[in-house]
Formats: C-alpha cells, sequence, structure tokens
C-alpha cells in the first residue's frame, strides 16, 4: 500500500504538503478526495491510511487471509484512485471505497478460482450452531471452511462481515451495492446454510 501514499511521481512530498495536516482526523473525507483530485497523492495516501484496514477486512471476508487479499486491497484502492472523478462528495466516502475493494476481491476470486480454505472466526456461526458444536475438533471447522466456500460469493460477503466483522445490515448494503433487505436475505440463507452444514456432524462421528 505504500505505492499508492507517495502518490503521481509530480505530486509535492507529504513534507512539502503537510503530512500532519492530511493526517489530521478532522479533516474530512470529502476535502481529502477534493485535494486527492486536485493531484495530492499525499492526500489520498491519508484516506488510504484512514480505511486500510477496514479494507483488507472487506477482502478477506471474501479471500481469506493471504496474499491474495493485500493484492485485491491493492487492486481496489487504485481502481478508487483512478474513479475519484465519480464518487459523489454528497455520500459517505467509506462505503464507496469498500464497495470497490469487495468488487476487486470477488473480481480476483472469480480470476483465480481461489480454491484455499477460509479462515472461519467462530462468529461466523452465531445465531444458530451452539458455542460447543464449535469446540468438538477440527472437522466440524474443516466442515464449516468448505461450507462457506459452497455458499454464493455475495452470502460469504455478507455472512462474514455481519457476523465476523461486526458491520451492519446498512454498511454491508453499502459495500455490496444491493437493497439492506437483499443483506438480510444473504446472511439468512448463509446461516442456514451453514448450520445444516453440521446437521449430522454428531452422527457421522
Amino acid at each position: 500500500m505504500q505505492s499508492l501514499s507517495a502518490g503521481p511521481p509530480e505530486c509535492p512530498s507529504a513534507d512539502q504538503r503537510g503530512d500532519r495536516e492530511l493526517r489530521n482526523p478532522d479533516v474530512t473525507d470529502a476535502e481529502l478526495v477534493r485535494q486527492s483530485l486536485d493531484g495530492d497523492g499525499d492526500a489520498f495516501g491519508a484516506l488510504v491510511d484512514r480505511y486500510g484496514l477496514a479494507a483488507r477486512r472487506v477482502a478477506r471476508a471474501v479471500l481469506g487471509p493471504g496474499d491474495d487479499a493485500d493484492d485485491a486491497v491493492q487492486d481496489g484502492m487504485i481502481a478508487a484512485w483512478r474513479a475519484l472523478d465519480r464518487f459523489d462528495s454528497a455520500r459517505s466516502f467509506r462505503p464507496w471505497l469498500m464497495r470497490i475493494v469487495a468488487n476487486a476481491s470477488l473480481d480476483l476470486l472469480r480470476r483465480r478460482k481461489v480454491r484455499r480454505a477460509v479462515a472461519v472466526p467462530e462468529t461466523v456461526v452465531s445465531g444458530g450452531v451452539p458455542p460447543d458444536r464449535l469446540a468438538e475438533g477440527a472437522l466440524v471447522r474443516d466442515r464449516l471452511k468448505g461450507a462457506l466456500l459452497e455458499l454464493p460469493e455475495r452470502q460469504r460477503v455478507a455472512v462474514v462481515l455481519f457476523d465476523a466483522e461486526g458491520y451492519s445490515h446498512a454498511e454491508i448494503a453499502g459495500i455490496l451495492g444491493v437493497p439492506e433487505g437483499t443483506v438480510r436475505s444473504y446472511v439468512f440463507h448463509a446461516r442456514r446454510a451453514l448450520r445444516g452444514a453440521l446437521s449430522d456432524f454428531k452422527e457421522e462421528e
């Protein structure tokens, strides 16, 4: 992500532009976007610093931990930088950026046909699978990982962001670009599928 903070070669350095001011939390996202559009790469770097961690968590919700998620964040940040002139400053920057990162992650998932296991936080199965089920061993976790991989992409993103990362339905709706009711449906059906994947676990032991 450091390359983005540097901005285009012609942009002045952070010292020249007042790095301390740009990193000030009182500087609004809209102002940083405006400065970025004026050619200030350091202003966009401040946005990267501000939302980089959230972006990485969104990418990992799609791809799991590892290099693929980091690549998706990088791709998403570059896409956002190139699309800044289409950002509506009357709206919130964070959901707009997270939606771009989520789309970049989904694109990477489709291109590379990722088939590796996704790290499953225990809270993913809240609202249906009792915590003691997760203590029964690696087989349960492996079953759950497989079930997550079988979910439609947007259901998987929605349930991980909601149950594991603590995003609200409204925030996920902004990220995925769908109505809030659709997100609620995604989470409901994803949870039901995950519960179903474990329904016969005791009988198989």
